[in-house]
């Protein structure tokens, strides 16, 4: 009985050290931001230096796509890590299906603590911004988070976001909220031990552009829309910053993934530095509308600075952290169009294992 006892006792312990040892996970994704729109790219105004600093000492990825050149797509493939027609995503504002298998509920099955930020834009909603209500069929929580603060699409200063589905005003910056917000969430879970999984989705540089007079007026002189789009990205990128800091400061960063990556490409009002020279748009199947910004940071894992030419894709996005969390494919009911790039985060892996597949009918049924 007294080795039985001990036996169990190293079980648990590992377990526990297991557990633990699992990274957090945190998302953050633009919206709209082209593949040219950040310093390190050497756009010729734009000052993010937040992003500079994350693609010198972590893992800049210049050849990483959106799943498509439009937004609810995209989201679904980074969920379900499957192309959006899979996923009835067709075009913008079509709803995600229930059946599907994402990446929140894997991780909240396999312990995580699950929490979503910002836009969503999956429920079936086409029009500008409104709180994710409970009576909404396709709310982030169905999707597996246990905790959301989010808005049907997208959102600028002072927004109103509904808080697992109540509606509540803020006062700020976009941006500024919801980075706020994911840091509460994040002290809360601290606490417990736990490992968590959190998607900010900001609703910047996203139309209407609307930035603070302060973030505008480092552009001043560039045009009124010019300067309200550079400032959005200015108060994004420092709000990043804030998290980042944050991270460093409570001895998180180290076990940490944070991975940025924008959802399309550019908008063409900002042409030709918002696509760094590549062609089309958003809303395009060209590398301007699909090749997008995307820089990833785990110093546990990631020691050495690298840029990548390696194509990636947010479909790859759902298969890697699925086996950093140890969680087999088994689990996944649905035909999977991602591939796992771990190996690649650790320094090997040049060359992915499958094509990267893209299918976008703007006028779909």
């Amino acid at each position: 009985m007294r080795y039985a006892l001990i036996f169990l006792l190293i079980l648990t312990r590992t377990a526990f050290a297991q557990t633990n040892s699992r990274p957090n996970i945190i998302l953050l994704m633009s919206d709209d931001q082209g593949w040219g729109e950040t310093g390190y790219r050497g756009h010729p105004q734009l000052r993010t230096p937040v992003l500079d600093a994350m693609a010198a000492q972590g893992l800049r990825m210049d050849h990483f796509y959106a799943a498509a050149p439009v937004c609810s797509p995209t989201r679904a493939s980074v969920l379900t890590g499957r192309n959006n027609d899979r996923t009835a995503v067709f075009s913008v504002g079509r709803p995600l299906r229930t059946a599907e298998t994402t990446i929140a509920r894997l991780l909240r099955d396999a312990g995580y603590a699950t929490a979503h930020f910002g836009k969503w834009h999956l429920s079936g909603f086409k029009g500008p911004g409104a709180p994710v209500i409970s009576a909404d069929a396709r709310h982030p929580g169905v999707f597996g988070y246990q905790y959301w603060l989010a808005a049907t699409n997208f959102f600028d200063i002072d927004p109103i976001l509904g808080r697992n589905g109540v509606p509540e005003a803020f006062t700020g910056g976009s941006s500024e909220v919801v980075i706020r917000e994911a840091m509460t969430f994040i002290d809360s879970v601290k606490q417990s031990g736990r490992p968590f999984f959190v998607t900010v989705w900001f609703g910047s540089p996203h139309d209407p552009w609307q930035a603070s007079a302060s973030d505008r007026a480092a552009y001043a002189g560039l045009g009124d829309r010019t300067m309200h789009h550079y400032g959005e990205i200015a108060e994004m990128d420092r709000s990043i910053g804030v998290l980042r800091e944050k991270l460093r400061a409570t001895g998180m960063a180290e076990n940490t993934i944070l991975w940025f990556n924008s959802d399309n490409g550019g908008v063409k009002p900002f042409a030709p530095a918002v696509n760094g020279g590549l062609r089309g748009f958003k809303g395009d199947l060209y590398e301007g509308g699909i090749r997008v910004p995307c820089v990833i940071e785990w110093p546990a894992v990631i020691r050495k600075p690298r840029v990548s030419d390696m194509p990636a894709s947010t479909l790859d996005i759902l298969p890697t952290l699925a086996e950093i969390a140890g969680i087999p494919t088994s689990k996944i009911a649905h035909p999977i169009d991602g591939a796992s790039i771990l190996a690649h985060l650790k320094g090997g892996m040049t060359e992915r294992p499958r094509p990267i597949p893209f299918r976008y009918q703007q006028k779909a049924a």
